[in-house]
């Protein structure tokens, strides 16, 4: 791979967050899938493993639109700050609930509301801080790839890392590094020389803003298409997650290291994915990546759902990974490209509820319908829905392109 795929990391201010970021994303994997075994230790219920993971991500579909707003009009860095300090906050007293054992699944489920509640404000605003972060606005697709490179070489790393570690001292630990992790990301940011933007002069009501880039985003089709497609895969895909610690011991017949596994596979494949994508030059347009990526995920889910073998449902969560990261990071490339700057956190906003908001639905449902059918036709089910959103994306693929022509042509795209 050439250095071309690294071409972000020349701008100094985007180091500081990649080194940062990457040491507490580590720190972010080991609790996830700390969290995921816990509960599933103290309850082996699916569909509380449905209702933990509900409540850690419906604030995102709640809060987003107020949260993108909010990120168009204030300081991104010290919004960024706050929320990596509070996450910090939110690790710490679940370790110490977990390491003096006095935890039970109600501080579970407030605590991971907090967490859900922070994470609506962090993740729209560091997807709209990435381009404050470059000198050289050609550079952004490199940096969105780079970025979920960064996201699952941790994801690679921190679940096998918390496995070992939960067999070895508990889940109580993976909390205490997680909040640790943190004040690398914090002394990164702090770092940073940022120009300041110039301040808005057009700023309306919050309702009316949240209106005005409703409008914009989904009056323009191959936008909505996008986000559509997102959401569809969020809702019926990523809740695999949640079924996760129920394949790996009731399945596959492991423990918390073999969850470690499969999560870590998953990270891997997504991992070869973002490289892919870095490696790219030029702004990627919309074409068939999407599409095909969503149609990998889903058939990669529905091939995993009936594995029994440990080595082949290792190699299908890799091709799910790689699937997944790709559609998604192709989406966030190609809307951060043709999107307006002054619009581009409410945008974001509707990223973040394509991909993040509808997955806690997803995974409510997910556990509830595994509880009555079983995990593997559950998991079977939601990778047909994936494919067939993906094929249905596909055939509208040339009126799409048609209509972001002019977008790339006043860009310099094309």
């Amino acid at each position: 791979m050439s250095f071309a795929a690294f071409r972000s990391l020349k701008h100094g201010n985007y180091r500081l967050f990649f080194a940062g970021q990457g040491i507490s994303l580590i720190g972010t994997w080991m609790q996830q899938l700390a969290m995921s075994w816990l509960v599933y230790r103290m309850t082996h219920s699916a569909l509380l493993l449905g209702i933990v993971g509900f409540s850690g991500m419906i604030p995102s579909f709640l809060l987003a639109p107020f949260a993108g707003v909010l990120a168009d009009r204030w300081n991104k860095r010290r919004v960024l700050v706050i929320t990596q300090t509070l996450s910090m906050l939110q690790a710490f007293a679940l370790a110490a609930l977990i390491l003096t054992k006095t935890v039970s699944i109600w501080h579970i489920v407030t605590l991971s509301i907090f967490l859900g509640c922070v994470n609506a404000f962090d993740i729209i605003t560091r997807q709209a801080f990435v381009p404050d972060m470059l000198e050289r606005k050609e550079d952004l697709g490199n940096a969105i790839a780079l970025n979920s490179s960064l996201f699952n070489g941790a994801r690679l790393i921190g679940p096998a890392f918390a496995g070992v570690l939960i067999a070895l001292v508990g889940e109580g630990m993976c909390f205490l590094l997680n909040g640790i992790s943190y004040l690398a990301v914090i002394v990164a940011l702090l770092l940073m020389k940022i120009e300041r933007s110039p301040a808005r002069t057009d700023k309306e009501g919050l309702m009316s803003e949240i209106a005005q880039g409703f409008s914009y985003a989904f009056s323009f089709t191959p936008m909505k298409s996008i986000l559509l497609l997102l959401a569809l895969i969020s809702f019926a895909g990523v809740p695999y997650q949640v079924l996760m610690p129920m394949f790996a011991g009731s399945i596959l017949h492991g423990g918390p290291h073999t969850l470690g596994f499969l999560m870590a596979a998953s990270g891997l494949g997504a991992l070869a994915g973002t490289i892919f994508l870095a490696s790219r030059k030029g702004a990627l347009r919309l074409g068939m990546t999407t599409p095909v990526a969503g149609l990998v995920f889903g058939v990669g889910l529905m091939a995993f759902s009936y594995s029994h073998f440990l080595w082949l449902s290792l190699l299908l969560m890799s091709v799910t990974g790689f699937g997944i990261m790709v559609q998604m990071a192709s989406s966030n490339m190609v809307l951060q490209h043709i999107v307006e700057d002054g619009k581009r956190g409410r945008v974001m906003s509707f990223f973040a509820m394509a991909f993040m908001g509808t997955a806690p639905f997803g995974s409510l449902l997910a556990g509830a319908l595994a509880g009555r059918i079983g995990a593997p036709a559950t998991l079977f089910l939601c990778g047909a829905c994936c494919v067939l959103g993906s094929l249905a994306f596909s055939s509208r693929l040339p009126s799409l392109q048609e209509e972001l022509a002019p977008i790339y042509v006043q860009k310099e795209i094309i």
